[in-house]
């Protein structure tokens, strides 16, 4: 089973409108539908909920890296999710 490792950012930080605020939120979503479709392998509605939010992030992550590349890297790196591959 997967460690609960939910990331959290201060109130200082949090600015629920920045593409890094929404990553993060989408990413701990995502762990947390992942470790639950561990335990329930049937729920079909959990994995389609779970497909919608990656491709969410994945095109957020995609946006990033065309404005910003620095801070696409930094925010990779602080959740370590694997870099989206380019077409």
């Amino acid at each position: 089973m997967i460690k609960n490792v939910f990331i959290s950012i201060s109130s200082k930080e949090e600015n629920r409108g920045s593409v890094e605020f929404q990553v993060f939120s989408f990413t701990n979503k995502i762990r947390r539908l992942t470790s639950h479709l561990e335990l329930h392998k049937k729920d079909y509605l959990s994995h389609r909920g779970l497909r919608k939010i990656l491709g969410k992030r994945q095109r957020l992550l995609a946006y990033l890296s065309k404005k910003n590349r620095t801070r696409y890297k930094e925010l990779i790196g602080q959740l370590s999710i694997r870099e989206t591959k380019i077409r």
